[in-house]
């Protein structure tokens, strides 16, 4: 197995297993750059305006936690407003985590002829308490004249007005300039009094957004000085600039670098890039590039090498296929198939690749012979058997049997109830406490128009048969009222459980109704939550093995006594 060696380290010529361990180049001689530079998510509600992305209340809040253990440093959770009940409700429910990260509420500057301080919008910004509050408001004359239906004039007291309200109750107030790069090419003097408007107001970083996402490199650092050159690049004397770029002439990711190259103190993004359109700035592109290679210093090591396993999850848990070719992260970012790139990468590691794949937390795969790194399985056996050893042949087990299960379409990250009971009944720390003996699903199209859906299930537990029958809303609910009387005259706790979430992804639609299914389950018992996994060409059975696990792992977590999660 072959050694990383980090930044600072001294160059090897020592050889393991074949492979040289030298330094990769961008790791030589890196300057640390000491400069605070916040991280701004906003993939809860920007990247939540992606097309085919609908994240419920229970996803939200899933994600800001684990946001929160990457260690963003801003989550943006959404818009609270009368008509958006999720974002809303976000805000009660996430004051109850125990968060690092500081959550922002986000909302619009007044509406023209309006004071804050009576715009019914505004004052739910203000009541939603978070400790940062995002106000976007119109930088370009046209958006102002044409999309507002209003006067310069009153497009900067809206801005002023909102910003000095909000600072009123919140610690701090980002001004988002919309649109800023469009409209400061149109009216370059107008684009920077609205600045000035929420500098003087209060607002302690101004964000240029290229909300378009049109802004190539060159013109936008032209753009960037310039505005630097105006109004300064921060305290004492200036302001905190930060960027917000869209991807839609695929830039977003090098702009926003540059913008902090540049001086920006701030940049927002989302996870795996998702957003409107072509999408945002992608978080797990520019953390990387801005730590690997420019030496910030952003997140702990440690943090940085669960990236990928978030950005897994991410995907997951907004049921979006992920990019296999996304950089850092993607599956193939360090895949190597046989032939000259693979001879070589044995050889000499950085020969064909920039970094260490270990670093953020990837493996590398060589195709052909179905070599891959297991580094991410083996931190998450940790905390289940604390000290065991990677040569432990239990280990070896539980590492070809995981993947097996990754052969044939599971995938853990977003379902860490199913890798706990695989993992403990491995290591001989649990055994499945019934038998399932068989199951039947009916459904019936009645007369009236109606879907009939009941399905019977035979258990067996300590030799007792149970044989149940019930109905439901649909095949799958069916399913799970017959399993849950079946179990409960057993195990009566189960009525604590509850399916909190239902994900269904196809694996491959080029077999069309016959393609094989994942479905993620998201269950919680009123003190735990967890999530579950099940793969099959049939949904019926892939629903079916999912539901088992769930019930399975909250009898596990009894009978080991194990505190909540």
């Amino acid at each position: 197995m072959e050694r990383h060696v980090g930044a600072g380290s001294k160059p090897a010529s020592t050889k393991t297993g074949g492979f040289k361990t030298r330094p990769y180049g961008n790791e030589i001689n890196m300057k640390k750059e000491n400069k605070k530079i916040t991280l701004y998510d906003t993939t809860l509600r920007d990247g939540n305006q992606g097309l085919g992305i609908h994240l419920s209340l229970s996803d939200k809040l899933r994600i800001t936690g684990k946001l929160d253990e990457l260690g963003i440093h801003y989550i943006e959770g959404g818009w609270p407003n009368p008509t958006n009940t999720i974002d809303t409700e976000y805000y009660r429910e996430v004051k109850k985590l125990k968060l690092a990260a500081k959550v922002a509420a986000f909302g619009s500057t007044r509406r023209p002829g309006n004071r804050a301080a009576a715009d019914p919008f505004v004052k739910m910004l203000v009541a939603s308490g978070t400790p940062a509050v995002t106000i976007f408001g119109k930088t370009w004359d046209m958006q102002v004249r044409e999309v507002l239906g209003t006067s310069l004039d009153e497009n900067l007291a809206m801005i002023a007005d909102t910003v000095m309200f909000c600072k009123k109750y919140a610690d701090e107030v980002i001004y988002d300039a919309e649109h800023f790069f469009d409209g400061y090419k149109a009216n370059p003097e107008y684009a920077l009094k609205t600045l000035r408007a929420a500098h003087d107001a209060g607002a302690g970083v101004l964000v240029l957004c290229d909300t378009n996402g049109g802004m190539l490199p060159d013109e936008f650092v032209k753009i960037f000085r310039e505005v630097k050159g105006h109004i300064g690049a921060k305290p004492p004397g200036g302001v905190h600039l930060g960027v917000h770029m869209h991807n839609d002439a695929g830039c977003a990711d090098a702009t926003s670098c540059l913008g902090v190259l540049e001086g920006a103190a701030q940049v927002q993004g989302t996870m795996n890039g998702m957003g409107e359109r072509c999408g945002n700035a992608n978080l797990c592109t520019i953390i990387p590039n801005l730590q690997l290679k420019r030496g910030y210093n952003l997140i702990a090591p440690q943090q940085l090498s669960a990236l990928t396993s978030v950005s897994v999850f991410m995907a997951e848990i907004a049921n979006t296929i992920q990019d296999v070719r996304q950089p850092y992260v993607g599956e193939a970012a360090f895949a190597h198939k046989a032939g000259a790139h693979a001879d070589a990468v044995r050889k000499v590691r950085q020969s064909f690749e920039h970094v260490a794949p270990g670093s953020v937390g990837n493996k590398r795969q060589f195709v052909v012979s179905h070599q891959a790194g297991s580094s991410t399985i083996l931190e998450k056996l940790k905390s289940i058997m604390p000290g065991l050893d990677k040569k432990d042949a239990r280990v070896k087990k539980l590492l070809s049997r995981i993947k097996e299960l990754e052969a044939v379409g599971y995938q853990f990250e977003a379902a860490e109830g199913s890798f706990e009971l695989i993992a403990r009944e491995l290591l001989g720390q649990f055994v499945e406490p019934f038998d399932v003996l068989g199951f039947r699903v009916t459904e019936e199209k009645r007369e009236d128009g109606t879907v009939f859906s009941e399905a019977t299930i035979k258990v067996k537990e300590n030799e007792v048969v149970e044989h149940t029958a019930a109905e439901g809303d649909g095949p799958v609910n069916a399913l799970d009222n017959a399993l849950r009387k079946a179990l409960i005259k057993f195990y009566p706790s189960l009525a604590e459980v509850k399916l909190e979430d239902f994900k269904v992804r196809v694996l491959d639609g080029r077999d069309g109704t016959g393609a094989k299914v994942r479905v993620l389950i998201e269950s919680s018992d009123g003190i735990s939550r967890w999530g579950t996994v099940g793969v099959s060409t049939n949904i019926i059975e892939a629903s079916w093995l999912a539901m088992i696990d769930s019930l399975k792992y909250k009898l596990m977590r009894e009978k080991l006594n194990l505190k909540k999660k």
